[in-house]
């Protein structure tokens, strides 16, 4: 049992520590981490550790341990938490879910996965094949979404580059009949840009190394990602994952899950459409900007089934309504056609991961179920989303992240923290408050009506006339100048981290966050 583990493995949960300080939390965590021991509970919360290496601490023994076992019978671990969210769903026909936090590199894709893996190995005893259908569906689905929604970062080599709710459905008895997935936050702009030493998403070099000569030569590819403007950031950074084997896997998963060959050989032409726009160059002669490669042209007119003046056409003007209801036709700059390009190439990657997911939901979604011959439908759903980040340079995505953690911890405080005290008092039980950071001031400071960042952004959108990073800076320098959580260069003109009218901090409940306005980076494209 857990609570009869030996002294040398420190206290199983921090609920048994005889002080609770950050310091006895630390020194609790440290010790069991040391002696192998990465779970650690506070009640029934689970705190992971990530090991950054295999643990024999998984597979067939460790699931037949902890099936049907209440959660302090053995040693803390994750399968303990999906088991007791199972039984609570079954036990009590209600709907549980599975929440997944923690930072950046903290182990939450892999989290997700053993929960699912558990689930599917303890349900389905009489082997229907139905139900063995639907539990390999979901299992390959998270093979594929790892591919298109995954990346290697400076802190991780397989981070979800997208935030990820599954709702498992279940039966009567129990067994998996069904889900249902929702995707969130696609980091698109790492399609056209990367930090230095991290990749694009896993899809592009697993399709890249991994393609056949035949499928490259059809789609007019080289096999060397270092070729094109939008992989070569990541084509020698270093990985454990294997993209060719990878590749293999990802098809394989795909015909499993269902996908035809004309579907998968379309996703990957829509991924070789992606990579010759990356290499589209633009030049001008006075007030007119061409294209200079048509070559890669009328490479994606071909892999997208479009015409190439269409294309053309697509890169060098914009479609404009005037107030009046008017329909023009406004050329871009050399500039201008680069971000749209970039624009363009973000667009047609995040379609193809949400038309991906919704294939994937039209396999695995239940259909015509009838509650009155088949029982009550309950579901269990596994959240994991995005590590709490701080980059070199935070976009417009680490501001969204954040403040999805934000949220989550918020959601941890007022569940685990004020409703369990607020009980505690009701049930007359001699308990001294814990004392703790209400991060609500933080989320206030982004989703506010009228205050908070996101509305101020908002109405720098709809002003009229040319708004401009400077523009919007100011205004939130006015706005939030009095903020304890919001500070900027004007506002403190002694602190040189941060540059005038180009960066703004946050400070969140897990650090300070300096934001760029102008982190779009370099435009690569440009004519010499």
């Amino acid at each position: 049992m857990a609570e009869m583990e030996g002294l040398e493995f420190g206290k199983s949960d921090f609920v048994l520590l005889d002080e609770v300080t950050m310091d006895q939390f630390m020194e609790n965590l440290k010790l069991r981490f040391e002696k192998g021991r990465i779970y650690t509970y506070i009640g029934d919360v689970v705190v992971s550790v990530n090991p950054y290496k295999q643990m024999d601490i998984y597979g067939k023994d460790a699931i037949d341990a902890y099936r049907g076992r209440e959660l302090y019978e053995n040693p803390p671990h994750l399968y303990a938490v999906s088991d007791a969210a199972y039984k609570v769903m079954k036990r009590r026909a209600k709907d549980t879910c599975i929440v997944i936090s923690g930072e950046s590199g903290a182990g939450k894709t892999e989290a997700s996965k053993y929960i699912m893996q558990y689930i599917a190995a303890i349900t389905n005893p009489s082997q229907r094949a139905d139900v063995e259908s639907v539990k390999n569906v979901l299992l390959k689905s998270n093979c594929v979404l790892e591919a298109f929604g995954n990346a290697k970062t400076n802190r991780n080599d397989n981070s979800s580059r997208f935030g990820k709710y599954m709702d498992i459905n279940f039966n009567f008895n129990g067994d998996p009949m069904g889900g249902h997935i929702n995707n969130y936050l696609l980091e698109k702009s790492r399609v056209v840009h990367q930090q230095q030493g991290e990749r694009n998403f896993h899809s592009f070099y697993q399709f890249l190394r991994g393609g056949s000569q035949e499928t490259m030569a059809s789609c007019h590819l080289q096999s060397d990602p270092s070729a094109y403007v939008y992989t070569k950031e990541g084509a020698a950074a270093t990985t454990c994952n294997n993209d060719y084997s990878s590749h293999k896997a990802v098809v394989h998963a795909l015909e499993v899950i269902g996908f035809s060959k004309k579907e998968i050989q379309s996703i990957y032409q829509i991924l070789a459409s992606i990579l010759h726009l990356g290499n589209v160059q633009f030049g001008s002669e006075g007030e007119n900007v061409e294209v200079l490669d048509l070559e890669a042209v009328k490479h994606i007119s071909e892999l997208t089934g479009t015409d190439a003046d269409g294309v053309i056409k697509s890169l060098l003007y914009r479609t404009v309504a005037t107030g009046g209801g008017d329909v023009i036709e406004k050329g871009h700059t050399e500039e201008e056609a680069c971000f749209g390009r970039d624009a363009f190439s973000k667009a047609l990657y995040e379609r193809l991961f949400g038309w991906i997911v919704g294939r994937i939901n039209d396999v695995i979604e239940v259909k015509d179920y009838n509650p009155v011959l088949h029982g009550k439908n309950t579901v269990i759903g596994v959240l994991d989303i995005y590590g709490f980040e701080i980059f070199d340079n935070n976009s417009f995505e680490q501001f969204c992240i954040n403040y999805c953690n934000e949220k989550l911890q918020q959601l941890f405080i007022e569940l685990i923290l004020q409703q369990e005290q607020a009980e505690y008092k009701r049930e007359g039980i001699q308990w001294q408050d814990i004392d703790y950071f209400n991060n609500q001031i933080i989320v206030d400071l982004v989703e506010q009506q009228h205050k908070g960042l996101i509305s101020i952004l908002d109405e720098a959108c709809l002003t009229v006339g040319k708004v401009t990073d400077t523009v919007c800076l100011d205004s939130m320098d006015i706005k939030l100048a009095q903020h304890p959580h919001y500070t900027s260069r004007k506002l403190t003109p002694t602190d040189k981290t941060m540059d005038f009218q180009k960066h703004f901090r946050i400070r969140h409940y897990a650090g300070d966050v300096t934001h760029n306005l102008a982190v779009s980076g370099p435009c690569p494209g440009h004519s010499p």
